[in-house]
């Protein structure tokens, strides 16, 4: 993997252990020549991961909507900033750019992009590792819903397992080193009589 994109927060939450999990996790990356793709921020988690990279040199990649180009949000010391049109391009552009995702906490534009990762790969669009960071069980309810889903016949247990999951930086990479995409199989869901 020698670039990834991180889906993050652009606030740092509460709880300063979600800020020491960019900053391993942006360590964790120059140590092991990964790139990073990101949103293109200055704050929040963003600003913490893409400063922790920069601070050791290493390859920061933003790419940002033209509606969140402003002084306060974009981050001037990345060097490669791509400015798209619209948030669907910036998927695009990303998708095109990595060999893997990894999801931090955030909020809804998160967790979009996470989805849509996932639903790239269920389709087979892709066949790339998508990672999720559970930092003090952040995700856990997401975790559950996903669960109930493969309960209730919405999702399949072999693109459930798409998701890969670990509560530490090294447990995630490893999990994410070692993944191989499920072999390509019927995506239209039967509905059983």
């Amino acid at each position: 993997m020698k670039k990834i994109v991180v889906f993050c927060g652009s606030s740092l939450g509460f709880n300063p252990i979600y800020k020491e999990a960019a900053i391993e996790l942006g360590n964790y990356f120059t140590n092991n020549n990964i790139g990073l793709v990101y949103g293109g921020g200055k704050i929040g988690m963003m600003g913490v991961l893409a400063d922790t990279i920069l601070e050791h040199k290493g390859d920061v990649i933003g790419v940002i909507p033209k509606l969140l180009e402003k002084k306060e949000v974009i981050h001037s010391g990345v060097e490669e900033m791509i400015v798209c049109e619209k948030m669907s391009d910036r998927k695009v552009i990303m998708s095109k750019l990595v060999d893997a995702y990894i999801t931090l906490p955030g909020g809804f534009g998160t967790l979009d992009e996470l989805f849509e990762a996932l639903t790239l790969n269920q389709l087979q669009i892709e066949k790339k590792p998508v990672g999720l960071l559970n930092i003090n069980g952040f995700f856990d309810a997401t975790l559950l819903q996903l669960d109930k889903m493969v309960a209730e016949g919405y999702l399949k247990k072999v693109n459930r397992k798409m998701l890969l999951v670990g509560t530490s930086v090294n447990e995630l990479m490893q999990k994410m080193k070692q993944y191989k995409a499920p072999e390509k199989t019927n995506v239209i869901h039967k509905v059983v009589s």
